[in-house]
């Protein structure tokens, strides 16, 4: 009996460990970039790029095609709006999205394995190139995470909740950095205080 008790929580362990999600945030917040975006005339948005290391997870693949469907209705129409009040400058700047890391929890491993399956966790960062020059003028960092019980509370909305959120970052980033250089939020704020207490 002591051997199958053994057994039982050593494979417990093992369980809830990979069940763990390693993903993590690098800052609380983006600095500035070098340039305001308002000093380019044309903007090229590229689709939402996914680490080779997380496309062969089904769950994280379709996590991917829905936060390029809430690119295009939060980051895109703002960048066809930039579009639309061309100037006559030649300046291009290039906005390359890139997910680093993720870790998605589909509904399907919510409703079977509940909060066992682990916190949902995505890093994005963004790139901003000045077309001509090839200059990187930013890349911010933005975090996003659903932790284990509230994804499993509501059946996967927090996991599906965390992929608006991160797109929403990136638009405000845009938003604010585009008549000024302010930087703004990672999204990683809360998460850095509790890995520092």
């Amino acid at each position: 009996m002591h051997r199958f008790v053994k057994m039982a929580l050593i494979a417990g362990s093992a369980f809830l460990a990979a069940c763990a999600t390693q993903i993590k945030p690098s800052a609380t917040s983006n600095p500035p970039p070098l340039e305001k975006f308002s000093a380019y005339d044309r903007f090229e948005l590229k689709r939402v790029e996914l680490s080779p290391t997380y496309a062969s997870n089904g769950a994280n693949t379709k996590a991917t095609a829905k936060i390029q469907e809430y690119f295009d209705t939060r980051v895109k129409t703002v960048v066809d709006e930039w579009n639309g009040k061309r100037s006559g400058n030649a300046a291009t700047l290039v906005i390359e999205p890139r997910i680093e890391h993720i870790k998605f929890i589909g509904v399907g491993a919510r409703i079977w394995a509940g909060p066992l399956a682990g916190s949902s966790a995505v890093v994005m960062k963004v790139r901003y190139i000045d077309k001509q020059s090839g200059k990187v003028i930013a890349e911010p960092e933005f975090y996003q995470r659903a932790a284990a019980m509230s994804g499993a509370a509501t059946f996967g909305g927090q996991d599906n909740a965390m992929l608006a959120r991160i797109t929403t970052l990136v638009a405000d980033y845009n938003r604010r950095n585009y008549a000024e250089r302010v930087g703004g939020e990672s999204g990683a704020g809360q998460e850095m205080e509790m890995a520092s207490n």
